[in-house]
């Protein structure tokens, strides 16, 4: 099995962190159209390319619920009101995190998002190093995130996923990170164990 070298993680922990960064870097107006699982997203990619130095890069995002709290009032919308404002459904679709950390961060490379349901978190991660193993990529920024659930949803939350953001830089350089050998992640591998692998 193929190798590839994972830099260590820039990482939102909901449960040390608080529930969303204040994201000071950007403008309170871009600001505060952000859900808190996109302000966890642009803190974790914008730490990252400060801490790596890589510059724009291609990004693989995945998440196992993305907006699922912005959607949940997107409903509430629909349901109460009949209608629902087309910038509220456009801030609630799964690629709406990395469309605003691209906006915010002004990277143009362009990203790729992947479901990462519950148990399929490897092969979200094995789509990030896809491009960096078939040489078409030298490196790619691999970006994780979900948010804590809201008050409503908390009795269906059976699945023990953690509310946390991450973003790691993968890459073919054996001076870019920690060696990590895809045969030896379990095909059961979740966000955290992931974490745990790269010591952080």
């Amino acid at each position: 099995m193929k190798s590839v070298f994972v830099s260590s993680a820039a990482v939102w922990d909901c449960e040390r962190d608080g529930d969303a960064p204040k994201l000071d870097f950007v403008s309170p107006l871009f600001r505060r159209r952000l859900s808190k699982i996109t302000k966890m997203s642009v803190q974790v990619v914008h730490d990252a390319l400060e801490k790596t130095k890589c510059g724009d890069i291609k990004i693989v995002f995945s998440s196992f619920r993305g907006e699922v709290n912005r959607e949940f009032e997107i409903n509430k919308q629909i349901i109460e009101e009949k209608s629902v404002l087309p910038a509220s459904f456009s801030l609630s679709v799964f690629n709406a995190p990395m469309a605003q950390a691209t906006m915010a961060l002004g990277l143009k490379s362009g990203y790729t998002v992947v479901s990462s349901a519950v148990g399929r978190f490897r092969d979200a991660f094995f789509a990030s190093c896809a491009p960096v193993l078939s040489g078409a990529e030298g490196s790619v920024l691999f970006v994780y995130a979900d948010e804590r659930l809201r008050e409503e949803y908390e009795a269906l939350d059976t699945d023990g996923v953690k509310p946390l953001a991450f973003a790691v830089v993968v890459s073919s350089d054996e001076n870019a990170g920690k060696k990590i050998d895809l045969g030896d992640i379990a095909k059961d591998i979740t966000s955290e164990d992931f974490l745990g692998l790269l010591g952080d």
